[in-house]
Order: C-alpha cells, then structure tokens, then sequence
C-alpha cells in the first residue's frame, strides 16, 4: 500500500517548480490560499489545508491552471464563496472548478491516491452533481486527447516515477463511477 505523506508531496513540487517558477507548496491551518511572493516572503507560497494530502494536490491544481498574471493575485484573482452557497453560487463554482478538479484527478492517478470530486457546500442549498462530476470527467478525457499542460506533465510524470505507478495516460484510467 502507497504511503501519501504530504512531506513528500512538498519535496517533489519543491523539485519540480522551486527554481524555475519560486513557488513552494506549504503546510497550512484551516484554509488553502494562495499568496504571492512580497516583502515579508520572498518566494510565492500554495498553502494547503491542515496537512491533506489531497487539499495539497488540489490546491496545486488551481496553481498548474493559473497563468503567468494570475499567479500574481492573492488566490490567483478568483472569487470564492465558503460554505452555505446558494444553488446558483453552486453553479458558478462547479463551472470554475471543472479544470482544478480534472487536473487534480490527473494527479492523483499519477501518484495512487484516490480522487474524489468535491463540490465544497456541505451547508448549502441541497444539489445534484451528477453533470459536475460528468464535466470533470469529460475534462479528463479532453486533457488526455489534447494533452497536458508543460507543468502538469512535468508534474504527473515526476508523480508516477515517486510512486512508480504506470506512467501511461489513457482514459481507462478514469471511472466515472469512482468519482
């Protein structure tokens, strides 16, 4: 069984990005933010939650989306709603977070750790995120077709050499169901 320490996580981002983008992956408290680099810190900092694993891989997701500008803005510029969002607040945040969650899939395969789809309102109005998960999903087999951004294969491939899972990306990989 695959051992996912965060520590390990950090190290291999650190490897992969530190010296070309002066970005670390950092251990935080109760909420994921990024921050750029300022007088108080001089590199750019993706702070994942309480030491998950999978907030870390997710949080890397929106940093591997986000462009040259955006990852100049406090959060990469885009607005968040916290929990208790309202059906059409739902909506909008599903449809901002198809890419990050397809990318964050991508990883996880990479590194054996298992994905979930995460709509992120447990005290909202009630949903259904059958087409959230199918949008995902068909992101996923997008990025396959078309192949992936230069960091995220650099990433994913770097991932499944740590962990020495196949380095293949085919959509057989990815079940739907499993999401």
């Amino acid at each position: 069984m695959l051992q996912h320490r965060y520590e390990d996580l950090i190290q291999i981002f650190d490897a992969c990005f530190f010296q070309d983008y002066n970005t670390r992956l950092v251990k935080g408290g109760d909420e994921p933010i990024y921050l750029p680099a300022d007088e108080q810190r001089t590199y750019h900092a993706i702070y994942f939650a309480h030491g998950f694993y999978s907030s870390a891989l997710h949080e890397i997701s929106h940093w591997l989306i986000a462009g040259p500008e955006r990852r100049l803005l406090e959060d990469f510029g885009y607005w968040y709603r916290p929990d208790g969002r309202t059906a059409s607040e739902q909506a909008e945040f599903e449809r901002v977070e198809v890419k990050p969650q397809a990318t964050e899939w991508i990883l996880a395969d990479a590194a054996g750790f298992r994905f979930r789809v995460s709509s992120d309102n447990l005290n909202g109005e009630p949903t259904d995120n059958t087409k959230f998960k199918q949008a995902v999903y068909q992101q996923v087999a997008t990025y396959i077709s078309k192949g992936l951004p230069e960091r995220t294969e650099r990433l994913r491939r770097t991932l499944c050499a740590f962990y020495q899972t196949p380095s293949d990306l085919t959509l057989n990989r990815f079940n739907l169901e499993s999401i």
